[in-house]
């Protein structure tokens, strides 16, 4: 009879625990404060590379600890973060993490570390092909500010399985010498990087009403030839007018150089990974998309495909705003932006242009996306409305400057997210 009692005593503290906890979970409404698109780096040269030398030289990890270093939309008081090794054939070990406030460098603010736990385990395994969501830590983040997450990698990753990282950082990220270095102040022997490795979220728990805007975009919305290590991406400088009108929507870049719409090349194809990168994302309220420009270019560059139609790139459009309107999500879109003269030769024709003036004519006249920015309007040179104009142009007369960028976001009518603009609700 005793023994009844005693089971009975611990199963009622094991049910007893688990509704606070969930009650808890319950409670927590998490919201992407920054994001960016998983892509596959190889973990081995290529053949061409090795007969070559040519292109970027694959990165390695071998008992090393990563400091990653992220720029936050939202501020809050809880936080935790999304790993991926979305594009790994092999199970990828993390060692360890944790989460610090960004001092300058390498370097942390003393005393601002917190440790990550999976499930409450210090350590965890993410299965090929997996993301893994550490538990929430408490940790007061600014909105606007700069965090570091730490990643312990003990194994060696020289193995032909590809990694999961995303090579258009615009951010120096580093990399320790031999061992576990989580939380150092100073990141011992650090090693730079200019990518982000196996991390894809960071996520804050913020009010109710608080949502996140996903920019859906190629280099343009990445951030291709701003300013390094100083977030002069387009949708930075978003982040910054939303922040200074209330706050109330996160920012989250899944920009991709070299992305299109219809067919895969750098990453896959927009229709392809809506799914994990824009209806995944926690908190989504609204989708912004500026897609399209390397469908015209990127196939004649590379003889990949014949060139779509202006009918199939509107086609994929279509694509994309009916599925976030089934999740419920309002969808904003872009007019394509002048590249008239690019430096990428064959890039720019005639006849990509026609197809340009037609989809954008389209955009401003369907009125099928919930809500449009005319970016040719603001970028273009008047006197000549094929190119872009020059004090905005970074100098291949395709991508925008830290100034262009700068102007593409004053462009955004906040309107369009004005009820997740709320006094008060940006966190700290």
């Amino acid at each position: 009879m005793r023994s009844r009692v005693l089971v009975a005593l611990a199963l009622g503290s094991l049910i007893g625990s688990g509704p606070r906890l969930s009650a808890q979970a319950a409670m927590e409404h998490w919201v992407g404060t920054w994001a960016t698109a998983p892509l596959s780096s190889p973990s081995q040269p290529t053949t061409d590379q090795a007969q070559t030398g040519l292109g970027a030289a694959p990165t390695v990890f071998n008992n090393q600890t990563l400091r990653q270093i992220v720029h936050t939309s939202l501020g809050g008081d809880r936080v935790r973060v999304t790993l991926t090794n979305t594009f790994g054939t092999r199970p990828l070990v993390v060692g360890g993490a944790q989460i610090a406030l960004r001092d300058k460098g390498s370097a942390i603010v003393a005393g601002s570390g917190r440790v990550l736990t999976f499930g409450g385990a210090p350590t965890a395994t993410i299965p090929p092909g997996a993301v893994l969501v550490s538990d929430g830590v408490n940790l007061t983040v600014p909105s606007l500010g700069d965090v570091a997450v730490d990643l312990y990698i003990p194994g060696d990753t020289s193995s032909p399985s590809p990694l999961t990282s995303h090579g258009g950082a615009r951010q120096t990220n580093y990399i320790s010498s031999t061992g576990s270095h989580l939380g150092s102040t100073d990141l011992p022997g650090a090693k730079t990087t200019p990518s982000w490795f196996f991390l894809s979220r960071l996520e804050v728990v913020a009010p109710e009403r608080t949502g996140a805007i996903v920019m859906l975009g190629d280099s343009i919305t990445d951030g291709f030839n701003s300013t390094p290590d100083t977030n002069n991406r387009w949708p930075d400088h978003l982040a910054k007018r939303v922040m200074a009108a209330g706050g109330g929507i996160g920012v989250l870049n899944l920009g991709i150089d070299g992305n299109r719409v219809l067919a895969d090349g750098a990453g896959v194809s927009a229709l392809a990974r809506f799914d994990r990168d824009v209806l995944a994302q926690p908190g989504v309220t609204h989708v912004f998309v500026l897609e399209g420009i390397n469908d015209l270019g990127i196939g004649a560059l590379f003889m990949d495909g014949p060139r779509p139609t202006t009918a199939q790139l509107i086609a994929g459009h279509r694509q994309l705003i009916a599925r976030a309107h089934s999740r419920g999500l309002k969808i904003l879109g872009a007019t394509l932006l002048p590249y008239e003269g690019t430096s990428f030769p064959g890039y720019w024709t005639a006849e990509g242009e026609a197809i340009r003036k037609a989809f954008n004519e389209w955009m401003r006249t369907s009125k099928e996306y919930d809500g449009i920015i005319d970016f040719d309007a603001v970028m273009r040179d008047p006197d000549q409305p094929t190119k872009m104009l020059a004090k905005f142009d970074s100098g291949d007369h395709l991508h925008p400057s830290d100034a262009g960028y700068q102007a593409m976001a004053s462009a955004f009518d906040l309107a369009l997210v004005k009820e997740g603009l709320k006094p008060g609700s940006n966190g700290r």
